[in-house]
């Protein structure tokens, strides 16, 4: 994960032109000004084990920045709406330069999603692809029993024995991204989260399996997971400053699914490889597709034959 990361950059970053000096000792996007801004938490050991971490980090973050973006794009006291959170399902099923729940990289997710993005399409929502915990290559609890071939969204229209079936769907909500790229180093991760929203990083995690609250100053050995990191903190104790960093193990983990690890010593490697998309176009009035998706409907290999399509023309 020491290689450089993958970039498509179109607009000014805000590493280069935040004076740094200027940030706030404490900023999350969690309470801003007392509205949350971030997304739910993830669990994504159920219902089998799966090493899908560097999916949920990357969706999450980008979940969380298209939040921020219909937040400020709502009139002052007026909701913005449900969360939307997008489907890391659609992106382990579909993605095809990484190893599903066996592993996968800090920047593939955001890769893959330009890519797609470029032709149209997005990454669906959950509701449409609901996580399963499963990847082509995985054997774990029910996985060799699942279907995960790459499908965007899909519906079921009864009980099979009633004449039911389900389908692949070719109309859904979905978001796309207009740019993503790569961060490292305390100064330049804060100028990044205050300005456009949380990051995905990562983390050495060997070293938190059995973290129990606190800040964290542990040196890190090498990293092996991948997180969020929302925005950071000031303990007054200790005079520390502190990461807020969302994990995808569940509520029931750290301090309600998060750590605090120490900022600006790359404490656990988190300071040394990050990621950051930019959303685009994002569905909040869908097209009425049928209960049973009757007026929606695409073959199973529909999608498939899409990105084969994609890939012969890069």
């Amino acid at each position: 994960m020491k290689k450089k990361l993958n970039e498509f950059v179109s607009s000014p970053q805000p590493k280069h032109y935040v004076n740094k000096t200027s940030l706030p000792q404490a900023f999350d996007w969690g309470n801003v000004n007392g509205v949350n801004h971030l997304t739910m938490s993830r669990n994504q050991h159920l219902p089998q084990y799966c090493g899908s971490c560097w999916v949920h980090g990357s969706t999450s973050a980008l979940s969380d920045r298209i939040k921020i973006a219909r937040i400020a794009a709502s009139a002052p006291g007026v909701a913005a709406g449900v969360d939307i959170n997008l489907a890391v399902q659609h992106v382990l099923d579909c993605i095809d330069q990484d190893n599903g729940c066996h592993g996968g990289s800090i920047d593939g997710p955001y890769t893959w999603m330009h890519k797609i993005s470029l032709f149209g399409h997005g990454v669906s929502y959950e509701t449409s692809q609901p996580y399963i915990a499963c990847s082509k290559e995985s054997s774990e609890g029910f996985c060799s029993y699942a279907d995960t071939t790459c499908k965007a969204a899909m519906t079921c229209s009864t009980f099979s024995d009633m004449g039911g079936d389900c389908v692949s769907l070719d109309k859904y909500p979905n978001a796309t991204i207009a740019e993503f790229g790569s961060v490292n180093g305390a100064d330049n991760m804060a100028a990044e989260i205050h300005e456009r929203g949380p990051i995905a990083c990562g983390i050495d995690a060997v070293s938190i399996l059995k973290y129990q609250g606190g800040i964290s100053s542990l040196v890190g050995h090498g990293i092996d997971h991948v997180i969020s990191v929302t925005g950071w903190g000031y303990d007054e104790a200790s005079g520390k400053q502190y990461w807020n960093v969302r994990n995808s193990w569940g509520e029931y983990w750290g301090e309600m699914g998060y750590i605090r690890v120490e900022k600006g010593n790359n404490a656990l490697n988190l300071e040394e490889a990050c990621a950051w998309a930019v959303p685009h176009v994002f569905t909040t009035t869908n097209f009425p597709c049928f209960e049973g998706g009757e007026n929606c409907q695409t073959s199973p290999k529909a999608y498939k034959r899409v990105e084969a399509e994609k890939r012969q023309k890069h």
